[in-house]
């Protein structure tokens, strides 16, 4: 089975990598606080809304191309339980959807004892940086190995469109950066004008 592995043949014109653990963490903080902002319940975000999103934030446009979203997540997290469908195994890994944007094949990765999840980021993004069929990289890494990523980035020969969601600001690198709860926000279902 595919989360198994540690590095995917990269292949496609466009790699979206996501540490699961860090955007399902998020995604429940959002919730609690919006629930509260808001006096509404907040449903578990639409996970191939995001995607979408995630591709927008990165530069995709509507068109044929296609996209491998990578979902990297701890050995004892089976499923993203603030989004739907969340199951790694059941409902999400091997799975594919298209839409204007193209197609999008999703497949998870479970960190092991010699690779935690900021190593298979740094890893995959390595290679993806390497691939010559990969245009763009979306990349949602969590805070605490976000300085590997950048260190990645900046010693990188690349012409690839790269572009990192995170909740803060990141201080320099070769790289886009984009809020990260814009796009969970849209995948909540929550509205601009809810929040005027």
């Amino acid at each position: 089975m595919n989360h198994d592995n540690i590095h995917p043949e990269v292949t496609c014109d466009n790699l979206i990598l996501v540490d699961a653990d860090f955007a399902d963490h998020v995604t429940f903080d959002l919730i609690v606080n919006f629930e509260r902002m808001l006096a509404r319940r907040i449903p578990n975000a639409d996970m191939a809304r995001w995607i979408d999103c995630l591709a927008l934030d990165g530069g995709i446009r509507e068109g044929k191309e296609q996209t491998q979203v990578a979902l990297i997540h701890s050995k004892g997290k089976v499923q993203m339980d603030y989004f739907t469908p969340g199951h790694f195994g059941k409902e999400l890994d091997g799975q594919a959807f298209k839409d204007n944007l193209g197609e999008f094949v999703i497949n998870a990765f479970r960190e092991e004892s010699m690779a935690n999840r900021g190593n298979l980021m740094t890893d995959m993004l390595r290679l993806s940086l390497a691939t010559k069929e990969v245009k763009r990289i979306v990349m949602v890494p969590d805070e605490e190995y976000i300085d590997e990523i950048r260190q990645t980035l900046r010693h990188a020969d690349s012409d690839k469109q790269v572009t990192i969601l995170a909740m803060h600001p990141i201080v320099g690198g070769n790289f886009r950066q984009e809020i990260l709860g814009y796009s969970l926000m849209s995948a909540l279902g929550i509205k601009g004008e809810e929040l005027g």
